[in-house]
């Protein structure tokens, strides 16, 4: 934690704010960190959800859980506000957890098992179907490390047809 990022008292409790200035591709100190979703194979579109980790002016950490689906599509005429929450997690175990469901247009992502969550939904022109993949990133100077992750699609459910 001791590239945190000082936390800059002038966005109080505006998460969204904070995660508008400081994006997916605006490199920190530790974070941002976190998943591409519904991203195209040449990154083109992409959904950022992450963490950023800032050091209040106590010491404490102060961590900011983002959705940011400002490049989450080629269409240019599309509604893209990026969508935050502080997470209230000790980082003394160096650990938080994300899990993040995609269906369709919808990623809801739940940060530190659920006390943060986020629900966006995006509309990408590339990243459809088998053409969507989903990538790990880390634009911060700390290392991270992922020590577990699974992915697995689900199958259409059966529908009852029968009278």
């Amino acid at each position: 934690m001791e590239k945190a990022e000082p936390f800059d008292p002038a966005y109080g409790n505006d998460a969204q704010k904070l995660c508008g200035v400081k994006g997916a591709d605006v490199k920190g100190g530790v974070g941002p960190f976190g998943l591409w979703v519904l991203a195209s194979a040449d990154l083109q579109e992409k959904t950022a959800v992450f963490f950023r980790v800032f050091k209040d002016g106590y010491g404490k950490t102060k961590v900011l859980m983002c959705t940011d689906p400002t490049k989450s599509s080629l269409s240019p005429d599309l509604y893209k506000p990026t969508f935050a929450g502080f997470v209230d997690v000790n980082m003394s175990s160096r650990k938080i957890s994300l899990r993040s469901l995609i269906d369709g247009s919808v990623v809801e992502s739940f940060g530190a098992g659920g006390r943060t969550c986020i629900l966006c939904r995006v509309y990408p022109s590339m990243a459809i179907g088998k053409d969507a993949h989903l990538h790990v990133f880390n634009n911060g100077e700390a290392e991270t490390k992922v020590l577990r992750l699974a992915a697995w699609e689900m199958k259409k459910p059966q529908m009852n047809t029968g009278g």
